[in-house]
């Protein structure tokens, strides 16, 4: 396939949210995602970074349809999710997966590593015999790097680790095209961090398989991602590939988030010029007027506050995208 496996298109996901009291109250929108836009290559993976509350979970739950979006499309594999019924919905699911932050807490303790495991395979598949479906569960944690003796086993018995494996086998054993990793190494250590990303990348290489990895941390971000996208407060400050965007970032906020990561040279840590964020993230419900970063951006003007930046290339040509009104300064 030579076009986008995935295309967003202007994507956004509003909340209402109760203010004001229970009876004199009002329903304001809390806007997590607001005018998302990019598309997905075949085995393609797209680091999307940003602070906490900048609308990263929320984009890939609704990229999923596990949060219906207010406007927008999400287009996978040339059609469009938001025009399917629940049951053509539910077909594509197996197509699409998605691994979760808290390894322990995203496995049921009541079932064995097998039932786990095994369970899209009894969804989509009930026709499969038990012998068959062992066989497969087996053959996946193999691949995962589990042995495969450990299948009668409970989650509580593994490590945090070994619990992630267990949950990208799960979400693999369907074989799907797209992987959405929500955090997936954070509640790791960072050995085991090291060990769970090169999986992924084992995996996505073996399977040709297509991933958005979402992270606050630009190191990891880096090591795993073809390009990035850098979220603030549900919109896009800039998108490019992974060389570009750390060599020379254009958008202000995504300079003070590369200045944030720690440099393992101590003498190069120590002399390193850091770009350190005035204020705290506004509310969601509540957005600055204009560009949602001015409040925060050291560049910021009149204009700023006027006008919300379009999101568009820098003219060298590589597709790297910023929106920003003084980036070129």
């Amino acid at each position: 396939m030579s076009g986008p496996v995935l295309s967003i298109h202007d994507l956004k996901v509003h909340f209402d949210i109760r203010v004001g009291g229970i009876f004199a109250g009002r329903y304001q929108p809390l806007k997590a995602v607001d005018g998302v836009s990019f598309d997905l290559k075949p085995g393609e993976t797209l680091g999307i970074v940003g602070e906490s509350g900048c609308g990263k979970s929320t984009l890939g739950r609704a990229v999923l349809q596990l949060i219906p979006p207010t406007d927008g499309k999400v287009i996978w594999l040339g059609e469009d999710l938001a025009g399917l019924d629940s049951e053509a919905l539910r077909a594509k699911r197996q197509e699409m997966q998605i691994i979760f932050q808290d390894p322990l807490a995203s496995l049921n303790p009541r079932m064995t590593v097998g039932e786990i495991i095994g369970e899209p395979l009894r969804t989509f598949e009930p026709n499969i015999g038990k012998a068959a479906m062992k066989t497969r569960v087996k053959d996946m944690m193999a691949k995962v790097g589990l042995l495969p003796q450990m299948i009668n086993r409970y989650p509580h018995e593994f490590s945090g680790g070994q619990c992630q494996r267990i949950g990208i086998a799960r979400a693999m054993v369907l074989g799907p095209k797209l992987i959405i990793c929500d955090e997936p190494v954070s509640a790791l250590d960072v050995s085991i961090q090291a060990q769970i990303i090169n999986l992924l990348m084992k995996l996505q290489q073996e399977f040709g398989l297509s991933m958005l990895f979402i992270s606050h941390d630009l190191s990891v971000v880096r090591h795993i991602s073809h390009r990035i996208m850098v979220l603030y407060l549900g919109r896009v400050m800039e998108i490019a590939d992974r060389a570009s965007i750390y060599a020379a970032p254009r958008h202000p906020y995504t300079q003070a988030l590369i200045s944030a990561v720690p440099i393992p040279d101590p003498d190069k840590e120590r002399d390193k010029h850091r770009l350190v964020l005035q204020g705290d993230l506004p509310s969601p419900m509540a957005p600055p007027s204009g560009c949602v970063f001015r409040t925060r951006c050291p560049k910021a003007t009149e204009l700023c506050a006027e006008e919300r930046p379009p999101l568009e290339e820098d003219g060298t040509g590589d597709s790297h995208m910023v929106a920003c009104h003084h980036w070129r300064e």
